[in-house]
């Protein structure tokens, strides 16, 4: 398993296409605060749920000078039919051969329905302007932790 990042840590960089198939990469948004969440799988109910958290918690998250990203092992264009079914409005990044997943401690063994699989591991970080991370969160339920976010964040 990777190891998990502490608030301090510098947030490891990178660079994914997203769901047009254009790169973005984290260094690109330094001096602005940014929220990387990575979750299981594009479509399914529980990152249905949390994408959608994300999408209507933007208006607030944005006026408080934060960017959102959202992270999965998906090809893009399973990303861009995501996108478009759910009226996603940020980045979705794909990350399919899972090296940020594990960069960030996002990606290994894990509990599902009472077994040990291997797999992403629903995590969501608060990345400061300065690119060091602020708040990082494993294991995260697929819905209420938006608002958490949003507590942290004053917003």
């Amino acid at each position: 398993m990777s190891e998990r990042l502490q608030p301090g840590d510098v947030a490891p960089d990178f660079e994914l296409p997203d769901s047009e198939g254009k790169p973005v990469s984290l260094s690109s948004l330094r001096g602005r605060r940014v929220i990387v969440f990575f979750y299981p799988a594009a479509m399914t109910p529980g990152c249905t749920k949390e994408a959608v958290d994300f999408r209507d918690g933007l208006p607030e998250l944005e006026a408080a000078g934060v960017t959102v990203l959202g992270v999965s092992p998906d090809e893009p264009a399973k990303l861009a039919k995501f996108r478009d079914r759910d009226g996603l409005n940020f980045p979705l990044l794909s990350d399919p051969g899972a090296e940020v997943l594990r960069a960030y401690g996002a990606y290994g063994e894990k509990m599902l329905y009472g077994k040990k699989t291997v797999g992403v591991i629903r995590s969501t970080f608060l990345i400061d302007a300065d690119g060091k991370i602020a708040n990082a969160y494993y294991n995260v339920k697929a819905t209420g932790h938006v608002e958490r976010l949003r507590r942290v964040l004053g917003v």
